[in-house]
């Protein structure tokens, strides 16, 4: 406790002291929905769904397989393969330099990581985008790493799940970028001719290429609840067709209502229902 000395001195002489935060950094997150401040832990054990207003906040792809996949031993597939600057790309920077910073932002070698693990005991492979990473955007070692996972699968006679958020194609890479959109689609038909489910998962964002691609080829195609799912944005279409979009345009639930996609499933039911999915396919193929 100050003294009274201390205390009538004017503000410009007295020297304040800073208290420093009992709460331990790391443990706390606020919902970009309702605003809410949740105990990580918590939230975590919620599968990172606010238990206030239920939105589904975004977790990175290696997060997001680590929940769904069991605890047993899992393999990395092609973790190695890295992008490079074949084309020598720079805008306000350089390609390399957004590579970088890529890496150091997302603790990831590129946009996409492909495992083989199990599902409730079924093996499986499965692939997630990493939104952190150039905002997940398809360049040529995604769309390889894509196709290596569904060689992985069709040598193993798996089944396979993606979980996609993107931007798109990536503009650095140019038509190369463009030419995984065909790439991975016909891997994909590579697929369905051995009769192997591959079912997609949208999360929020997706957009671009990769939309227009991987991510609505699924034998059921599957959005996590008021995901953004689409081309381009609505603001685009907006400005370009000069129309107003209806309310909800591109929002998962709109999509459902209109045929574009299978089903919206809860986070939290995820795993049971891919589970049941896949059982179904693989017994009726």
């Amino acid at each position: 406790m100050a003294n009274w000395f201390e205390k009538i001195l004017p503000s410009f002489i007295r020297k304040e002291t800073t208290k420093k935060s009992t709460i331990p950094e790391g443990l706390w997150q606020s919902c970009n929905s309702c605003n809410n401040i949740l105990y990580v832990p918590e939230l975590e054990s919620n599968l990172f769904v606010c238990p206030k207003c239920d939105h589904h906040i975004r977790i990175g792809a290696r997060k997001r397989l680590e929940l769904f996949l069991d605890s047993a031993e899992t393999i990395e597939i092609s973790e190695d393969k890295t992008p490079k600057d074949w084309l020598k790309f720079k805008d306000t920077k350089s390609y390399k330099e957004r590579i970088d910073s890529a890496e150091k932002s997302s603790n990831e070698k590129e946009a996409l990581i492909a495992m083989k693990g199990y599902l409730k005991k079924m093996p499986i492979v499965t692939s997630a985008f990493e939104f952190r990473y150039m905002g997940g955007s398809m360049g040529s070692v995604v769309g390889q790493k894509f196709v290596d996972t569904v060689n992985f699968a069709l040598e193993n006679q798996l089944p396979m799940v993606c979980f996609s958020t993107s931007g798109g194609a990536r503009m650095q890479e140019s038509l190369v970028s463009l030419y995984q959109m065909a790439k991975t689609s016909a891997a994909i038909e590579k697929m369905r001719q051995a009769k192997l489910p591959y079912i997609s998962v949208m999360i929020d964002p997706i957009y671009g290429g990769v939309s227009a691609s991987l991510a609505m080829l699924g034998d059921i195609n599957i959005a996590e609840p008021k995901a953004l799912v689409g081309f381009t944005g609505p603001r685009v279409i907006e400005q370009t067709l000069n129309v107003q979009l209806p309310e909800g345009f591109q929002r998962s639930e709109f999509l459902l209502e209109h045929g574009a996609i299978d089903m919206i499933v809860h986070r939290k039911d995820l795993k049971d229902t891919i589970h049941r999915l896949i059982s179904s396919l693989i017994a009726n193929k």
